[in-house]
């Protein structure tokens, strides 16, 4: 991904100047800025367009896609804030308004994510120390995971993505999905333990976990 791929014809000036009047030289600068900060994220940006589009191609015009809204409306980012988050939402509000209305799927298909990935989504369904029974479900094959996080509703598949794979803190992860953070909050802990009950199922079904224990209850952060 390059700056080539985007902002190379004159439809960008136009659409700047439709929002303020602005000379050459700020559109030039403000081009030379984008391409400097923005274009860093492009592998990232692509890597989840992919997972999002299961398609090379279409992976392709959701990343030229979303550089191309993010430049037009760069003027109101916030110098400072997070602008990778801020590119995230971006794509993610294309995908779901554009891609995903003629391909209905989820957002998040788990079926693609690394096998680290997968580790890193698992070792987040316990709040605090690991128990035993935290590292028979951390040792579980990726199979199950990946079936359990497929299983898991996709608002709360898109909570437990964004934290535990992808590592935004809630504030960011609001920015992104345009939620309250306090939705979001409530969402991450209704995610993870929905998957430590499938998990739980799965090792069960393994005979990791005898079947007649209760499974060990999610430990609540105190405040």
């Amino acid at each position: 991904m390059t700056s080539d791929l985007v902002l190379s014809g004159s439809d960008a000036s136009t659409e700047i100047d439709i929002r303020r009047p602005v000379t050459a030289e700020q559109i030039t600068e403000q081009k030379a800025r984008f391409e400097r900060d923005a274009f860093q994220y492009s592998s990232q940006l692509y890597s989840a367009a992919l997972r999002y589009t299961k398609n090379a191609h279409d992976a392709q015009d959701l990343v030229q896609d979303t550089y191309a809204k993010a430049f037009t409306s760069f003027h109101q980012f916030q110098e400072g804030t997070n602008l990778k988050a801020w590119l995230y939402r971006i794509l993610s509000t294309t995908f779901i308004n554009s891609y995903r209305k003629a391909q209905r799927q989820p957002l998040i298909g788990s079926s693609e994510l690394e096998d680290w990935q997968i580790h890193k989504a698992a070792s987040h369904t316990s709040d605090q120390g690991k128990s035993a029974e935290d590292e028979v479900l951390e040792n579980l094959p990726d199979g199950d995971v990946k079936r359990a996080l497929a299983e898991i509703p996709e608002e709360f598949r898109m909570a437990v993505y964004f934290a535990d794979v992808e590592g935004y803190s809630y504030k960011e992860i609001a920015e992104i999905l345009e939620v309250p953070a306090g939705t979001i909050m409530s969402r991450l802990h209704r995610g993870r333990k929905l998957l430590r009950t499938l998990l739980t199922d799965y090792a069960k079904d393994r005979g990791f976990v005898k079947s007649g224990a209760p499974a060990a209850p999610s430990k609540e952060k105190k405040s």
